[in-house]
């Protein structure tokens, strides 16, 4: 079962691989799309939600690109789901017009999604950066950079 959409997934993937790679210069998109293998366009939308919410700081200029908005000790993956879920979020007109939706099973799916997003709360992109660290998902980045004003 899939909880998290696959935007979400990549929010996430987004801010931990910005997390890793934005010292010395900023992490550009084409860059960033090209160790995911996804056209930049694909994340522009993606990377400005997560600028909008706080998390990431974009850095205009030839050198420019993305970098954390603040520590990576206090950014949270349920912090960058919900900045991901707010701009692509989904349409509830599509949704079943009934009264069991409605006051039945739509209560139980908001207060499970609650649930899962507070789990994801727990989680920082500190402990994200770590563990990639400890599989070598970027083969030689160093991951004790954090972030500095």
């Amino acid at each position: 079962m899939i909880l998290l959409s696959r935007r979400s997934q990549l929010a996430i993937a987004a801010v931990v691989d910005v997390a890793l790679h934005a010292r010395p210069s900023p992490v550009a998109a084409k860059s960033l799309a090209a160790r995911h293998s996804l056209p930049p366009r694909h994340l522009e939308t993606l990377l400005q939600a997560l600028v909008k919410a706080g998390i990431l700081k974009g850095v205009r200029g030839p050198r420019g690109g993305y970098e954390l908005a603040k520590e990576r000790r206090r950014i949270t993956a349920g912090e960058i789901v919900r900045a991901a879920m707010a701009d692509g979020a989904e349409d509830m007109d599509t949704a079943p017009n009934s009264r069991l939706v409605e006051q039945v099973i739509h209560p139980l799916v908001e207060q499970a999604g609650q649930l899962f997003l507070n789990q994801l709360d727990a989680v920082t992109v500190e402990e994200l950066c770590r563990k990639s660290g400890e599989k070598d998902v970027f083969e030689g980045i160093d991951v004790g950079a954090d972030f500095t004003i």
